[in-house]
Formats: C-alpha cells, structure tokens, sequence
C-alpha cells in the first residue's frame, strides 16, 4: 500500500509540475504582445475586407495635401507620435474646434458630438460593438479642445462605447478632430477610418494590448 501511494504521489508530482510548465509557457511578455500587435496591423494593412490593400503615406505628404488622403489610391497617414493611421473619407463642412476656438477668442471649446461607428479587433478579426444598425441609439460624447495645451479630451455619455467602456474616450477617437470639420448637417459630416494601436485605444484595448479598426462619423449636437 505504501509504495502504491509513494507511486501516486509522485504521477500528481509530475502532473502538476507538467501544468505549471506549460501555464508559464502560454504566457506572453509585453514585449510579445506589442510585436504581435505589430505584425497583425502589418497583415491588416496589406490585407483586408473593408477597404483593400492599404497605401500608407508620411505626414509631410499630408500635410503637403492639405492634410487629405486620397481614397482612389486607398490612403492612410500615419502619424508617428502615435502609431495610429488615419484615412479621411470626408472631411466634412463648417469649422474644426480649432476654428472655434479662435473665432471665439476663448481658451477652449466645449462641444457635443454625434458618432456612428463600428469597432472591428484586428487580431481576432471580429466587428465587436457598432451602431449601424441602430438608428435610434447614437454614440454622444461631450469634447473639450483646450486652446494653452492645443489638446482635445472628452468623455462619453451615451450609447455602445459607454455602455461597454465606460465614459473615457479613446485618444485614437480624438485625433481626427484637428484635421475634420464639424456640421449639424447630417448629409455632410465628416467620416474617417482608424487603425488605432492598443496604446490609443479602449481599456479593453489597452489591457490585452489589441489594435483596433474604426469607421466613425462625426456630427456636431446640441
């Protein structure tokens, strides 16, 4: 009895040290992580099912254009700051919070804007949260752009992002706002695409360190 016992002991000795070995070995470092989030938004450019083969420009080229992208040559700038590229579908009519700011004579601009979007994880390559379909639900977020610090800030109120996020918007949702125009004219608001890095991107985005593709429109609320 004793050496069947020893001889169990010692297959859940092994057993356990087996689990453990290969526990620690699914584990990725954040180093991994981010070198896979690299390689996904790689395959992503070259490849994809919304908009095809991407043509990634610098900003000097942008800027060069006026701060457009041509969407007949399928292109995205992307900003080094950040990581993120950017394609500008439309840039919309009216003023941009910079604008606003100016004409205003003010530190800052407070305004209300209506967003439709849909939010696609690159690396699982599933749509995980949209409004698209919903016409009566509307993504509003409240966005401040602070003239001294030349920085945009905002918070959601209602809508998918805050139901599954929480109030804080993702930087990645703020950066087209120095480059498109804001309208209440729903036939000419602006639309954008984004690859958003984790870096810039939702909590959920930021904990797993995933990349992100956007489509979003902007409209100026009351």
């Amino acid at each position: 009895m004793k050496k069947l016992f020893y001889l169990v002991l010692a297959a859940c000795a092994v057993s356990i040290s087996m689990f453990t070995a290969t526990s620690c070995n699914d584990g990725e470092t954040y180093a991994e992580q981010k070198e896979k989030e690299k390689k996904a938004i790689r395959q992503f450019i070259e490849n994809n099912d919304f908009v095809g083969p991407i043509t990634v420009i610098d900003e000097s080229k942008f800027y060069a254009q006026d701060s457009l992208t041509d969407t007949a040559k399928n292109e995205f700038v992307m900003f080094n700051d950040d990581g993120i590229y950017m394609q500008i579908v439309r840039k919309g009519v009216g003023q941009t919070m910079v604008e606003m700011a100016k004409e205003m004579q003010d530190s800052s601009v407070n305004k209300v804007l209506l967003c439709r979007f849909f939010e696609y994880n690159i690396e699982s390559a599933d749509t995980t949260y949209t409004n698209l379909y919903t016409p009566s639900i509307v993504d509003k977020l409240l966005c401040k752009y602070s003239h001294y610090s030349r920085s945009y800030s905002g918070s959601f109120t209602e809508g998918r992002m805050y139901s599954n996020y929480g109030a804080t918007v993702p930087q990645g949702w703020l950066k087209p706002l120095d480059y498109i125009r804001l309208t209440r004219d729903a036939g000419q608001i602006a639309k954008v695409r984004l690859i958003v890095p984790h870096s810039s991107g939702t909590s959920n985005a930021l904990g797993y360190v995933l990349p992100f593709y956007y489509e979003i429109t902007y409209q100026l609320g009351r």
